[in-house]
């Protein structure tokens, strides 16, 4: 124990903050369960969470590096009468 650091880096304490939030498991656990989602689907499959919060979920595990968004050149479906 008396090489161990309270303060300063520690990549252990990164990686527990990272993944210890309330939304970050379950986001990876969905994932990896379903591979490749939308994001509505995702935000249907777990339900409690709301749009603001999924996104910044996504957005900091992106920039971590744990999710890849691929963005597609689709224009949303219009409906013609």
């Amino acid at each position: 124990m008396e090489k161990f650091l309270h303060e300063g880096i520690c990549p252990i304490r990164d990686i527990l903050c990272r993944l210890g939030d309330k939304w970050s498991m379950l986001v990876l656990v969905t994932l990896h369960a379903n591979g490749v989602m939308r994001f509505g689907d995702l935000h249907k499959s777990i339900g409690d969470i709301s749009h603001r919060m999924l996104t910044v979920t996504l957005r900091t595990l992106e920039t971590d590096g744990l999710v890849y968004r691929k963005v597609y050149p689709v224009v949303p479906p219009s409906c013609r009468i």
